[in-house]
C-alpha cells in the first residue's frame, strides 16, 4: 500500500513549506526546496516531524 495521493497533494514540508516527493521506494517523503527527508512508517503514515528528517543532497 502507498501514500494516497491525493494526501500527498496536500502534504508540504513543515520547515519551509516546499512540496514533497515520494523517496527511496516509499519509504520516505523529500522536500523538493530545502532536501529533508520525512520519514514513512511501515504502516505508510508519514512523519512529518522536522526533527525526525534527514537532510539529503
Amino acid at each position: 500500500m502507498a501514500i494516497d495521493p491525493e494526501l500527498l497533494e496536500i502534504l508540504v514540508c513543515p520547515a519551509c513549506h516546499g512540496k514533497v516527493e515520494v523517496v527511496r521506494d516509499g519509504r520516505g517523503l523529500k522536500c523538493q526546496q530545502c532536501r529533508r527527508v520525512y520519514p514513512v512508517t511501515e504502516e505508510n503514515i508519514p512523519v512529518m516531524l522536522v526533527d525526525e528528517a534527514t537532510i539529503e543532497d
